[in-house]
C-alpha cells in the first residue's frame, strides 16, 4: 500500500482514523524521533491498527517566529519518503495556522486527536509540548489518555557522548561546517532537494557544468565547498562537488547549492534532484587577481583540486 498523506483532521473517512500515532514536528526524523516512531509502531502492532505520524506544515516555528532565518532540515516530500521507508502507513500533515495555534492542550487532544483522528495510541518524546502557550507535556498527555481512552508512551532522552539527538544539534553542526556530525544525529546525510534552475552557465563554459538549486527554507550550512552525492529522478546517484553560498566572485545571488556531478552533462533544468552533503572541503572564496578582475585560471585550478579531494573522500 505505501504511505498515505492526510492533510486535515476534520471529516475524515473512518478508514483514515484509528491509528497508533507518533506526535511531533519530526524535522529531520533524527535518531531521537525514530525512537518515538518505533514506540508507536510497537503499539500499532499490539493493537492491530495502522501506524501513523502527526506533523505540521508549515512548521510551528515558522508561525510563531516568522522573522527567523530558514532552519528546515527536510521538506515535506523528504519527510514522507523517509517515513514511508520506515513502514509508516499514514502521515497526518496537519495545517498549522491561527486555528491550530489557539487550541488549548485539552482542546487539541479532544478535537484533533480524539474526535478528528480517532487515535488508539499516541507516542511522544520526553520533551514534547502542545497546546496554546505550550502548556501540555507528557504527564498531561497521559492524563488525557485516561480521560479519552487511548494509551500513551513516552520516549526517554536518547543521544551519544556528544549529547542528546536533536534537530537543533544537527542544524548547528551544519552551520559549523560539520555535515558528518549532522549525519550522526540524523542517521543519514543531510540532503538538499529542489528544482534545478538555470544559472549563468559559467561552469559549463569552464568545463564543469553545475546544477543550481536554491536553499529556500533549508537551514544554511556553512558557506563553502562540499563533497556530495546527488540522486536524479531516474534513481541514478552521482558523486560530485558543490559550492553552497552566494557566489561572491561572479555576482551575489540568494544562497544556493551549485553541484558539479562528475562524468555527467545532461539537461536536467526543471527536474528535482536531491544532494547529500558528505564532507566540508573549504570555505567559499572570491577569485580576484591583484587588479580586482575575475581570476578564471585560479578558480578553475581550485575547482579541480576540490574535485580531487572530493573523489578521495567519497572513495572512502
Amino acid at each position: 500500500m505505501g504511505l498515505k498523506v492526510v492533510h486535515h483532521w476534520r471529516g475524515l473517512a473512518e478508514a483514515d482514523k484509528g491509528a497508533a500515532l507518533a506526535l511531533g514536528s519530526f524535522d529531520g526524523v533524527h535518531k531521537g524521533h525514530q525512537i518515538v516512531i518505533a514506540d508507536a509502531a510497537k503499539a500499532a502492532q499490539r493493537l492491530g491498527v495502522p501506524l501513523g505520524v502527526i506533523s505540521f506544515e508549515p512548521h510551528p516555528r515558522m508561525h510563531f517566529r516568522p522573522g527567523e532565518p530558514p532552519f528546515r532540515l527536510m521538506n515535506p516530500h523528504q519527510l514522507a519518503r523517509t517515513l514511508d521507508g520506515m513502514g509508516v502507513d499514514r502521515l497526518y500533515l496537519l495545517p498549522f495556522g491561527l486555528e491550530m495555534a489557539e487550541f488549548s492542550d485539552h482542546d487539541f487532544v479532544r478535537d484533533v486527536l480524539v474526535s478528528g483522528l480517532g487515535i488508539k495510541h499516541v507516542a511522544v518524546g520526553f520533551d514534547i509540548t502542545f497546546g496554546k502557550g505550550r502548556t501540555g507535556d507528557p504527564q498531561l498527555m497521559r492524563h488525557y489518555g485516561d480521560e479519552f481512552g487511548f494509551s500513551v508512551s513516552v520516549a526517554e532522552a536518547a543521544g551519544d557522548e556528544a549529547g542528546k539527538f536533536s534537530s537543533t544539534t544537527a542544524r548547528q553542526a551544519l552551520r559549523d561546517g560539520h555535515p558528518e556530525e549532522a549525519a550522526e544525529v540524523l542517521g543519514r546525510p543531510f540532503a538538499i532537494e529542489g528544482l534545478v534552475q538555470k544559472g549563468r552557465q559559467l561552469g559549463r563554459q569552464l568545463g564543469f557544468p553545475t546544477a543550481n538549486v536554491p536553499l529556500g527554507d533549508y537551514v544554511a550550512p556553512r558557506f563553502g565547498v562540499y563533497a556530495t552525492r546527488t540522486r536524479l529522478k531516474d534513481g541514478r546517484e552521482l558523486q560530485g562537488v558543490a559550492n553552497i553560498g552566494v557566489n561572491p566572485t561572479t555576482g551575489l545571488v540568494d544562497p544556493r547549492l551549485e553541484v558539479w556531478m562528475f562524468d555527467f552533462d545532461e539537461d536536467i533544468y526543471g527536474e528535482t534532484i536531491e544532494t547529500d552533503l558528505i564532507a566540508f572541503l573549504r570555505p567559499e572564496e572570491t577569485f580576484r587577481d591583484a587588479d580586482g578582475n575575475f581570476d578564471v585560471p585560479a578558480m578553475v585550478d581550485q575547482v579541480h583540486e576540490d574535485a580531487r579531494q572530493a573523489k578521495a573522500i567519497l572513495r572512502r
